[in-house]
């Protein structure tokens, strides 16, 4: 009898690693084919920018030539009236040749930017984003969301509405702030539609809590999507073992990567996520060695903890985790009916049921995946804006720490 249940676990944990295969590669194959099918700009830059000579006798005309700027634009970057002529030289306009070149570098990192948005997608996404969360928050408010129902909402992220296949690694909310540093750092440039980007994606967090990363992040989503997979068909346990790491250990980890990667960015214009950015993969072109490799580990890594990516590296992550504490809509316990049982701290994969549940002060990220809600067998649990009661003299179970979730039930 042992014998078979292990041969049975043995074979259900073989079929999740297959399936989570099949849905990589989906990515892998179909992305490259969606990307052909906007026929818009590429969203990575294909060539260097051109190398700038300039003096003192260099003149607008030349500058026109060097960097393919239009006059008007020319203009505005050298910062001279609008009547400059084009054959006036810097010397004679009282510019020095070091101040017109970083103005130059600066107009044509700009125009590098511009040029590889595709702005009918870039809104069209934006759009999808605000109807699905709607959808999504809608569910979640009336305890619709059960595992068989998110797990085909996860796949329908990823491979139908396909926030990643069909939409491409950008806009991605990792994206606005990693891009907003680096070319910061290397330009001293902010570029406003990235900007406004980031306060979409932050005020999503302040409405429904981290919802844009729980079920719109494109990569956040793929993560979500093979964690789940690999759970029971109530989504209490993992098929193969899964773990809780503790938050104090996660997110030590992503504060030091984010504050490593901030400093670098800002410092020197180095971009250290880039080469190992996991967003690449709806990208798969562009993906070189170093990334794949770095992919690899994070999918697989996916399977036996919830959301690697987000827990330790990814700079929205945490900057959402700092905002989230002011949501409007978020999980909520009604103690008058919740009786202490836990169920909703097992159910939840990662350890921010349990500090939600005690009330804690620092709590870890929460990204609205509804497992609390609906395993509370006193619906106890709610995802709403009403306010928090204080605790009542309740008894709950025990605090797990760090636990593996094994499948003790199949």
């Amino acid at each position: 009898m042992v014998f078979s249940i292990e041969r049975d676990h043995m074979k259900r944990g073989i079929q999740t690693v297959i399936v989570a295969g099949i849905i990589v590669a989906m990515v892998l194959l179909l992305s490259p084919i969606f990307a052909r099918w906007w026929h818009g700009p590429t969203e990575t830059p294909t060539a260097p920018p051109p190398v700038l000579t300039v003096t003192g006798q260099t003149t607008i005309a030349e500058l026109i030539r060097q960097t393919g700027l239009e006059l008007p634009t020319l203009r505005r970057a050298l910062q001279v009236p609008p009547s400059t002529d084009s054959a006036q030289s810097l010397g004679a306009l009282g510019i020095a040749p070091a101040a017109a070149q970083t103005r130059l570098q600066r107009a044509l990192a700009l125009r590098t930017q511009e040029a590889t948005k595709n702005w009918r997608k870039i809104a069209s996404k934006f759009l999808l984003w605000g109807i699905w969360l709607t959808g999504v928050v809608f569910l979640l408010k009336r305890r619709r969301i059960t595992p068989r129902l998110r797990l085909r909402l996860l796949l329908l992220a990823v491979a139908v509405l396909v926030f990643g296949i069909m939409y491409g690694a950008d806009q991605s909310p990792m994206g606005t702030v990693k891009d907003t540093l680096v070319l910061w750092g290397q330009h001293h440039l902010l570029f406003p539609p990235r900007l406004i980007a980031l306060a979409v994606f932050l005020l999503l967090v302040i409405l429904a809590h981290k919802s844009i990363c729980g079920w719109g992040c494109q990569f956040g989503v793929l993560q979500d999507l093979l964690f789940h997979l690999n759970r029971d068909g109530k989504s209490r346990t993992g098929i193969l073992p899964q773990v809780k790491l503790p938050f104090a250990v996660t997110n030590s980890i992503r504060i030091l990567v984010v504050i490593v990667t901030t400093g670098l960015a800002l410092i020197w214009g180095i971009d250290l996520i880039e080469p190992v950015n996991p967003f690449t993969i709806y990208n798969p072109t562009h993906l070189a060695i170093t990334g794949a490799v770095a992919v690899g580990v994070l999918l697989v890594a996916s399977l036996f903890m919830y959301r690697p990516w987000c827990h330790l590296a990814c700079p929205f992550g945490l900057l959402g985790w700092l905002v989230e504490r002011f949501s409007r809509q978020r999980i909520r316990v009604d103690y008058q009916a919740c009786v202490g049982c836990g169920a909703c701290a097992r159910a939840c994969p990662s350890m921010a049921m349990q500090a939600i549940l005690h009330q804690e002060r620092v709590r870890p990220d929460c990204f609205a995946c509804g497992a609390c809600v609906t395993t509370c067998p006193h619906q106890a649990i709610t995802f709403d804006n009403q306010p928090q009661m204080p605790i009542p003299d309740v008894t709950f179970a025990p605090k797990p720490a760090a636990t593996a979730i094994t499948p003790t039930d199949i």
